[in-house]
């Protein structure tokens, strides 16, 4: 039998290759940021599962974890170049349930429930200002570019710190009852209290306030070494008393806001003395809405 040609012989190669099924998709590296997302709405749901069940510590925790998997997978998103416009929308759907209906759940079944209808107000009024402050930011996206030096502020307090802050009488009262101290857990149950944190903290949801994201962090080099040491303090009493941690967290971070106040109009007002105050291409990107 007379041989092939090398010609033929490629020839055929092509065809057989031609003739396999090519699959077409995205790669599981870009899936990774939405199946996090998924992830974290699970763990809201779950909180609210558990609160219907009266296990308030497991449902803080499942609302705290929902948060930490809400500040990762925006960041391994943009690591793995896996954003887009689908993921944005399926983490601001996921956010508003993890931190705006969740939160106001479990306060409402914990206390708020024992003044019947009236308690349901500041519940609803949370969650409204949660998906509003959610709407606004899907609308920024596609909005006017903001100043250059509005880019490491969020407009308003962002949706996880927001339920955090919420959740603070609840992490106040788990840590009085873990201590026996039944008189602060009393006062931390009052539904008055949460009722007043609610309408608080919805209303810096909505409000034009402008608060560090922390993405370009710059820590002078003379406060590296304390932040190091307050940052391992922390991490113990997170292991050793993780509500009083949640709590004091809350305290901090609530402590910075004015902080984050004075920055911005500080940064402003150099950017207005440079003429440097007119919108450059820098957007607000989702680590936490």
């Amino acid at each position: 039998m007379k041989p092939r040609s090398p010609a033929v012989e490629r020839w055929r190669q092509r065809l057989r290759r031609r003739s396999r099924p090519r699959f077409k998709g995205l790669s599981f590296n870009r899936l990774i940021p939405n199946l996090m997302t998924l992830v974290g709405l699970c763990a809201g749901l779950t909180a609210i599962r558990f609160a219907l069940m009266g296990r308030w510590d497991a449902a803080a925790a499942a609302i705290v974890i929902a948060g930490v998997i809400d500040g990762l997978d925006g960041r391994i998103a943009r690591l793995l170049k896996g954003t887009s416009r689908f993921g944005a929308e399926f983490d601001s759907l996921a956010d508003f349930l993890c931190f705006g209906v969740a939160p106001a759940l479990v306060l409402y079944l914990w206390t708020l429930q024992t003044w019947g209808g009236l308690g349901w107000v500041p519940c609803l009024m949370y969650a409204v200002c949660a998906a509003l402050r959610l709407a606004r930011f899907n609308a920024a996206i596609d909005g006017a570019p903001k100043p250059a030096y509005a880019y490491n502020f969020f407009t308003g307090v962002p949706a996880p710190a927001a339920a955090g802050l919420a959740l603070f009488p609840l992490f106040v009262a788990l840590q009085a009852e873990a201590m026996r101290l039944a008189t602060i857990a009393d006062i931390a149950r009052f539904p008055g209290l949460a009722a007043a944190v609610l309408f608080g903290v919805g209303l810096l949801m909505v409000s034009t306030l402008p608060t560090w994201s922390f993405k370009n962090f710059k820590v002078p080099q003379q406060y590296i070494l304390p932040l190091l040491l307050g940052a391992g303090f922390f991490v113990a009493i997170l292991v050793s008393e993780p509500w009083a941690a949640f709590a004091l967290l809350g305290v901090v971070y609530a402590a910075l806001i004015p902080m984050g106040v004075r920055s911005y109009e500080r940064l402003r007002a150099e950017a207005e003395a440079l003429g440097l105050a007119a919108p450059e291409e820098a957007a607000e990107t989702k680590d936490a809405a």
